[in-house]
């Protein structure tokens, strides 16, 4: 290719059909009858389904329908979730310029930029998306942005004289410019390397589409539940029919009150009170600010016990603020936040905000004339920056001095500048007063502006520079390098209006140096200060056992200097990316545990982190914004998106979405995770200790010879009223104020180790309560068995009232924060209601083959009932 001519249209055609178009390639997409039958694929909807089936082969066509329901609504909730994650990848395309300025046959013409090539020879400007990886040939005061696929917010300047290193991470190659990224400032011409998947921003595309999701934490607990339940109920029922058979009762009447009780014993509640579950916490999260697209997601945030966090935007606010100064040999605090110029400028030890130096005013001067940005008001009465943000922050700064950048540009009319470059690291400015006087203003690195002074500001005059004098200033640069702040030093020259601006500036052909005769200001040290409440979340954190780790884009210093100020790196270690890429996956692995802050890392180390700590056994959340953490959150158990500055692609493969990007939201998330995670618990107990006790009744008497004591009807009632309801209203109850001092919750004990004894200890109870009372009121208490069926059948649905009310967690240090559960009692009433109503409404008696009960058999029941929820 040539840089004056460009490819001829023959050969851009010729390397078209070569390397194919400039587009990502899409993944095969499934329709949405494909993700419906996937849905479908779980044991417990499969044993829902066939319980539905017999149900509807035993008569009970009202608990089929129900049954069918519940897996019809969950089908389409999850078909409905899962269909928004296809649209990830086209997500990932949109960020490809969709027209590109290109050079061809001597001619600059815009098209699709699709088609471009490599070879290809781009002409891009301030406000251009890079549209293909391409490597600088000429440029001009050059900036980008690369946040979408280094983290790092902070603009990049661009050159073309860099070194081409293939194997350097996107945030060191200075002289390439990448697909999806955009200009901000300045100009190029650039020649296309690489395009469509070949480009880094291709790359992260392969490595998102080559991540399979995997099933959550809490499907895979209800799947291996219900095979164990299906066991359970398979081996039970099949004695039992096999033991009634044996004792000459007929073989359909066997059949029916086999189908019956297997349908009981199955908690087809369990899916619906799942639902609920999770749409409650859905509902509470987003009430705090936490937007969730996959449900559950929710529990799965319950048992997270490591989150990776980017820093920018999401620990910090993403908005540079001048903290400190150091003029004239005095260190000064700078007030307030963010861009909203309201604030103070206080000299340590002195808190006189009424009286500024002039020696700081000449400093802030300086600092905005030097300067490109604007700073400015929106129409939602927000101050935003436009420009680099760091020459924002110094606006900010003067602002609060008094110095507005509109008026100063007015008042000194900007005559020349030479731009900040990788080289030199300063900027210059030039700029004439109404008197025709000129000024030189200089900003840049410390060490390098300093080279360039000669004397040093002072409110009496400027004096001579010393040796004392440059090692105060630079003492006072390590000072503040150590709190994290970038720092920024200030420089400046009049010029008297006989001499020639030129003796001041010696200029050859390829660079423009000062002659080293400026007055140094002083130094103005920023930051991208934390968010409020950030390093009390992290607190949160520990307490809970779950660990914080660093992974961002910026360099190692700063990113530890933010760690250490917030508490994340503590013992950890940090490393950098490409230490990272020297250490082996299996060594790596044993030493993930150890380390608390990644800095300068790529799309892949992400993945490779999170696939480390996962390994680890780790319960892992992952927050990003760009689409280079879009592998690495698709990777994690759980994966939380920021909804002001992430982009689509994030957003989509993300389970939650922050709507105010803020580090705390996701410790808010956790704990009301945690919260759904303790109410499914008591769910899931009381569910299956209510099944396992209906079973064993049931077992016990056919073992024993004695008579069915529950009839079909009064099983599947027993099932319909005092399962679902009461079940559901146990996921309302709210957080418990020990809930974030806990250890995270084992994912593989959650349903099975933890709550199985308790479990089968209940469940026993239950069972040998209704059975005994059955067994002695029919043998002993002269009953009938209508009365002893009645009996049994009332025991076991107050046994579950009783469970109901023991679930509330009275404890004194398991209380809640917000007060008890409004709907436990209400639920305990309709259960005991519809009970009542088999018994007590004529044309119901029949139906159920019940009696009415007295007064002292209501005693004796509750009696039994409170007896066996205290053992």
């Amino acid at each position: 290719s040539s840089a004056e001519t460009g490819l001829s249209h023959h050969s851009a055609r010729m390397r078209l059909e070569k390397f194919g178009a400039n587009e990502l390639e899409e993944g095969q997409k499934r329709s949405f009858l494909q993700i419906a039958l996937e849905s479908l694929g779980s044991f417990m909807t499969k044993l829902l389904l066939a319980a539905g089936g017999m149900s509807l082969l035993a008569g009970e066509t009202t608990d089929a329908a129900v049954i069918v329901a519940i897996v019809a609504i969950q089908t389409v909730v999850e078909t409905t979730q899962s269909c928004r994650a296809e649209k990830s990848l086209d997500n990932l395309k949109e960020l490809s310029a969709p027209l590109a300025t290109v050079l061809r046959e001597g001619r600059l013409s815009r098209i699709p930029s699709k088609k471009l090539v490599p070879g290809d020879i781009l002409h891009l400007k301030a406000g251009d998306l890079v549209p293909a990886d391409a490597i600088i040939l000429k440029e001009l005061n050059l900036t980008t942005n690369e946040a979408c696929l280094t983290g790092e917010s902070i603009p990049v300047m661009k050159n073309c004289r860099g070194k081409i290193e293939q194997c350097a991470p996107v945030a060191d190659q200075t002289n390439m410019l990448f697909s999806g990224t955009s200009i901000i400032g300045g100009r190029a011409q650039a020649v296309v390397v690489t395009t469509g998947m070949q480009t880094e921003l291709g790359k992260i595309a392969q490595l998102l589409s080559g991540v399979r999701s995997e099933k959550t934490d809490l499907q895979r607990q209800l799947d291996y539940l219900g095979r164990r339940i299906t066991h359970l109920v398979a081996v039970s029922v099949g004695i039992i029919a096999f033991i009634s058979l044996l004792r000459g009762r007929p073989f359909w009447e066997v059949l029916r009150s086999g189908i019956s009780l297997a349908v009981g014993a199955v908690p087809e509640g369990l899916p619906a009170v799942l639902t609920i579950a999770l749409s409650t916490g859905v509902q509470r999260m987003a009430k705090r600010n936490a937007l969730v697209r996959n449900m559950s997601a929710v529990e799965t945030l319950g048992s997270t016990s490591v989150i990776c966090t980017d820093k920018t935007g999401t620990l910090t606010k993403n908005e540079m603020t001048v903290k400190k100064m150091y003029v004239d040999g005095d260190f000064y605090e700078i007030t307030g936040d963010g861009y909203q110029p309201k604030g103070d400028i206080l000299c340590l030890g002195e808190n006189d905000p009424e009286n500024i130096s002039p020696s700081v005013i000449k400093t802030l001067k300086a600092a905005a004339l030097c300067n490109n940005a604007e700073l400015k008001i929106d129409s939602k009465g927000k101050w935003t920056v436009i420009g680099d943000p760091t020459e924002g922050a110094l606006l900010t700064a003067a602002a609060k001095a008094g110095l507005w950048w509109a008026e100063l540009r007015k008042k000194y009319c900007r005559h020349q500048e030479i731009a900040f470059d990788a080289k030199h690291r300063i900027m210059t400015v030039i700029c004439k007063t109404q008197d025709d006087e000129y000024g030189i203003y200089v900003k840049g690195a410390p060490d390098t502006v300093i080279e360039h002074c000669s004397s040093v500001i002072g409110n009496s005059g400027a004096q001579f520079m010393d040796l004392k004098t440059r090692q105060k200033v630079l003492a006072a640069n390590d000072a503040m390098a150590r709190e994290a702040l970038r720092i920024l030093a200030v420089a400046y020259k009049k010029v008297p209006p006989e001499n020639d601006l030129n003796t001041f500036l010696n200029t050859s052909q390829d660079e423009i140096e000062l002659a080293p005769d400026l007055v140094f200001c002083g130094l103005i040290g920023m930051i991208d200060t934390p968010r409020e409440g950030v390093r009390k979340a992290i607190q949160r954190c520990h307490a809970a056992g779950i660990k914080v780790i660093m992974i961002t884009g910026d360099h190692q210093k700063t990113a530890e200097a933010i760690a250490a100020r917030l508490g994340i790196l503590g013992r950890g270690k940090s490393i950098t990316g490409r230490e990272l890429e020297q250490i082996p996956d299996t060594k790596f692995v044993d030493q993930a545990d150890s380390i608390t802050v990644y800095s300068r890392t790529t799309p892949e180390q992400k993945l490779k982190i999170v696939r480390a700590l996962k390994s680890r056994g780790q319960i892992v959340a992952m927050t990003g914004d760009g689409v280079n953490d879009a592998p690495a959150i698709k990777e994690a158990d759980i994966g939380i998106a920021m909804g002001i500055t992430g982009t689509d692609v994030t957003r989509e493969v993300a389970g939650i979405t922050l709507s105010d990007d803020n580090f705390v939201t996701i410790v808010d998330g956790i704990e009301e995770g945690r919260t759904i995670s303790m109410n499914l618990s008591k769910s899931v107990r009381y569910i299956l200790s209510g099944s396992l006790g209906q079973l064993l009744t049931v077992f016990t008497s056919t073992a024993l010879g004695l008579p069915a004591p529950l009839l079909p009807a009064q099983i599947l009632w027993v099932n319909l009223v005092t399962e679902s309801l009461p079940a559901i209203s146990l996921t309302a109850d709210p957080p418990q104020k020990n809930c974030m001092n806990r250890p995270p919750f084992n994912p593989k004990e959650r349903f099975l180790m933890d709550q199985g004894g308790t479990i089968l200890r209940k469940g026993a109870l239950f069972g040998l309560t209704a059975f005994g009372l059955y067994a002695a009121g029919l043998t002993w208490g002269g009953w009938t068995l209508a009365k002893a069926r009645t009996m049994a059948f009332s025991q076991l649905v107050i046994n579950r009232m009783f469970n109901l009310l023991g679930e509330r967690g009275t404890k004194q240090e398991n209380a809640s924060n917000d007060g008890g559960n409004p709907l436990i009692l209400p639920a305990a009433a309709i259960s005991a209601s519809m009970l009542a109503v088999t018994m007590y409404l004529p044309f119901m008696r029949p139906l159920f083959s019940t009696v009415p009960i007295g007064f002292k058999d209501w005693l004796f029941l509750i009696a039994n009932s409170f007896m066996a929820e205290k053992i």
